[in-house]
């Protein structure tokens, strides 16, 4: 990928993600995955890789590294140029990005196709869910000592993230933070949630009791009768499954989770789409 490629893959990546949802035209959503993109190529640009078809870019996928561990965060392929191999050779050149990875991590959509070429690459499948609905304010516990951190959070989270997953997120937390309703929360040095408008974006802890307290903090902080949503929920997260469960959300079948290699715990652990 290059520089002059970032809009035209992130509006491949977003057509085949919403599929003529309202977002897909969304200025705002369209302005955040073009800061995700040209993020991720500034940072790793032996991962970026797109698929052209003459002068128009028909396909892209998104590798990133941190400190040994390599995750999968954006692939997608044209509707009409699927099934020819683009798809395959996309992922091999992303993959080998992590070539060296000690550590492998990918969160898949529930597409048979994707789910397919994440097994064969040799990851372990861990089934997931995901959460939805209507917070039950009334439901919801007291959230001791959470609170909302500014930019000195990033280095608190980090730390939490590499206990937890076996790399840090700083690098990519300021820009996930960068729009105007994304907040970081924090429970002191225990635990850290991302949320952005209704969307509890990702929740790390040291143990499940500073998880769940800043998970109930971040349903807290979610926009009053708005859906709610967090994916992602593995075997394990069951401090998570329970605090959104008692907060009134439902549970439905969600794309699995593929890892391999040397990782942290994951547990507690919700990952990000964007960062994982």
């Amino acid at each position: 990928m290059r520089p002059a490629d970032v809009a035209a893959a992130e509006a491949v990546a977003r057509r085949a993600l919403f599929r003529g949802d309202a977002p897909e035209t969304d200025a705002v959503v369209a302005a955040r995955g073009v800061r995700r993109v040209a993020h991720l190529l500034g940072t790793d640009p032996g991962g970026a890789w797109v698929a052209a078809a003459g002068e128009e870019i028909v396909g892209m996928a998104l590798g990133l590294v941190r400190e040994g561990i390599w995750g999968l965060s954006l692939f997608a392929v044209a509707d009409e140029h699927r099934d020819r191999g683009v798809g395959r050779e996309l992922l091999e050149a992303c993959f080998g990005h992590g070539a060296d990875a000690r550590g492998h991590i990918i969160l898949s959509s529930e597409h048979p196709g994707a789910m397919r070429r994440y097994a064969r690459l040799g990851l372990d499948l861990h089934p997931c869910v995901a959460v939805a609905g209507i917070v039950d304010r009334a439901r919801l516990p007291a959230a001791d000592g959470v609170r909302v951190a500014g930019p000195e959070g990033v280095a608190v989270a980090d730390a939490i993230g590499r206990a937890v997953r076996g790399a840090g997120h700083g690098v990519d937390l300021p820009v996930l933070l960068d729009d105007a309703d994304a907040r970081l929360l924090l429970v002191a040095d225990r635990a850290f949630a991302v949320i952005r408008g209704p969307r509890i974006m990702m929740v790390a802890g040291r143990d499940d009791d500073a998880a769940t307290r800043v998970l109930t903090g971040a349903l807290a902080a979610t926009p009053p009768g708005a859906t709610v949503s967090l994916d992602f929920l593995t075997a394990g997260q069951d401090w998570a499954v329970r605090a959104c469960l008692d907060a009134g959300l439902a549970l439905s079948p969600d794309g699995p989770l593929f890892v391999r290699g040397d990782l942290g715990p994951m547990r507690p652990y919700v990952p990000s789409g964007a960062y994982l």
